[in-house]
């Protein structure tokens, strides 16, 4: 059946409003709230290692080791020992109880690393690049060969760097770490090998999934830790990061920053969501004046939500804050619209009737009932020419025994 001429503007307008919920939803869920690193990430007694393997450790070369040295569950350590091979410059755990429970924590420690949530996705290329504390993440990450990557921060500042895949660190590069900050804090968790280029200048700790391999004359500040695979070296030198902030020291504190943009409309007497966001360290709280009646934020998450009661603008203004000076305010227009009623649907059009058309006759203009026009009769369903020629009839035959009557009384009186 065709859609009534009546029906096309309603349909399409529900049909508009339901893109516009639509698009709202997408724009809201897709919002997180940053993420804040409390501390480096806890590597327990793996923290004292400059080098741990799973299955091997495996050297060429004079490289040096200043920490300790470990493997387990395997039981190879190869290329140590007299000059001119490597030389550790701590303790060499090899398949003890010491390496095994290293690996466990090293084990939590990349759970950990691998769980937060990132602050920047997509990185692929670190070349060129000054990143402030944060949790990075990519799918195979790499430093090109000579690139630099600078990572500017504080004593306290943290940064991770998540690779669902493979990190590749070029030749010849050099990461620098500014501003006080040390390379206790720099944590790379890795989902399958890392490899560290000749002659690279290397900062932080890889948690490798699988493999970790450096090549000739890399030198690593910081900790080479291969969860299921080997790590093999060649004429480098790891330095095992010390005097680093115990695990849960605050990290570095900034100021809040509100990064969300202005909020979708909403509907009136229909249930809505948005969310406000905003980085800084530590979490930042929200407050929220002048929400539509039925609107309220939660202080914790930014979330705002209810079910608005009346449609209009509002200026809402809206405030970040986390101890750490200055807050940041934003001032926003959200939009109530007015609810969509349901439009009943049209009644259908009465035929008209094929019996003979009713008599119009006038009627007075003073009347006050019914829905029936001034000067007509309205149809009542039957036929009006039957009684009004009967009553037709008895007229003529009424007029007829008039006229005999008076010729009767003329005859008599002559």
């Amino acid at each position: 059946m065709a859609t009534s001429r009546f029906l096309r503007p309603t349909i399409l307008a529900l049909t508009g409003i339901g893109l516009a919920a639509a698009m709202a939803v997408m724009t809201t869920s897709a919002a997180s709230a940053a993420t804040v690193i409390d501390g480096p990430v806890d590597l327990g007694t793996a923290s004292t290692y400059g080098v741990l393997g799973a299955s091997a450790v495996t050297n060429t070369g004079p490289s040096l080791v200043n920490g300790d040295l470990g493997v387990s569950p395997g039981t190879s350590i190869t290329g140590f020992g007299a000059a001119p091979n490597g030389v550790v410059n701590g303790t060499v755990h090899q398949t003890d109880a010491a390496a095994a429970q290293a690996q466990r924590d090293t084990t939590t420690a990349y759970g950990v690393a691998a769980s937060l949530t990132p602050t920047r996705t997509g990185i692929t290329e670190l070349n060129g690049l000054s990143l402030t504390p944060g949790v990075y993440s990519g799918g195979a990450l790499s430093l090109a060969d000579t690139g630099a990557l600078t990572l500017a921060g504080s004593a306290d500042s943290v940064w991770v760097f998540q690779a669902a895949s493979t990190l590749t660190i070029g030749s010849g590069t050099r990461i620098t770490i500014t501003g006080g900050a040390s390379s206790c804090n720099v944590f790379w968790q890795v989902g399958s090998s890392a490899t560290i280029g000749t002659g690279a200048q290397f900062q932080g700790t890889v948690l490798a999934q699988q493999s970790v391999t450096a090549t000739t004359g890399a030198t690593v500040v910081g900790r080479l830790l291969a969860r299921t695979g080997a790590v093999t070296l060649d004429t480098n030198t790891i330095t095992a990061s010390t005097g680093c902030p115990t695990p849960g020291t605050p990290s570095q504190t900034t100021a809040p920053t509100i990064t969300s943009g202005t909020p979708a409309p909403a509907t009136a007497g229909s249930p809505y969501t948005t969310t406000v966001t905003a980085t800084g360290s530590p979490t930042p709280t929200y407050t929220a004046t002048g929400l539509p009646a039925g609107l309220t934020i939660n202080g914790t998450t930014g979330v705002i939500s209810g079910t608005p009661t009346a449609p209009g603008d509002s200026t809402v203004t809206i405030t970040a804050s986390n101890g750490t000076a200055p807050d940041d305010t934003q001032t926003v227009v959200l939009t109530v619209r007015p609810s969509v009623a349901a439009t009943p649907s049209p009644t259908a059009t009465p035929s008209v009737p094929t019996t003979p058309s009713a008599v119009a006759a006038p009627v007075s203009s003073g009347g006050t009932g019914g829905d029936t026009p001034t000067g007509e009769l309205a149809f009542t369903g039957s036929d009006p020419t039957v009684p009004l020629g009967i009553a037709g009839a008895l007229l003529a035959a009424g007029s007829a025994l008039t006229v005999v009557a008076r010729r009767h009384r003329r005859a008599a009186q002559d």
